[in-house]
């Protein structure tokens, strides 16, 4: 099971950073995706770790402002966000799964769901 915390609210220029932690379990046989969700909108990549080759890979609207990270144990992965902007306000969720690289953007490719963290930018 997954758990994602640290949103919140915040003002457009700001930062916050998302954890997604597996309860205590090692995340190193997954890969990991940070998608989001905008009322009235499907969900959408933000980022994700591939298991394959251990890259990092961001959508074009968050590149440059959001970095993917993992713990040294591989048991939590975070999402600093910088530079918010309203644009960013969604439920943001982290999943798991082992998707091949030309699918690792979809969100059906990922078998295990965090319950989702709100993140509002106000302008």
């Amino acid at each position: 099971q997954l758990q994602a915390s640290g949103g919140g609210l915040v003002q457009d220029g700001g930062s916050l950073r998302l954890s997604c932690a597996a309860s205590g379990r090692t995340l190193s046989n997954y890969g990991m995706g940070w998608f989001r969700q905008a009322p009235g909108k499907e969900r959408e990549f933000v980022a994700a770790l591939h298991k394959g080759n251990n890259r990092i890979y961001y959508s074009d609207s968050v590149k440059g402002r959001f970095t993917f990270s993992r713990n040294n144990d591989k048991t939590t992965v975070y999402l600093q966000m910088n530079s918010l902007k309203p644009e960013d306000t969604a439920v943001y969720y982290c999943a798991a799964g082992t998707p091949i690289l030309s699918s690792i953007n979809l969100a059906r490719a990922y078998a295990y769901w965090g319950q989702g963290t709100q993140v509002t930018v106000s302008s």
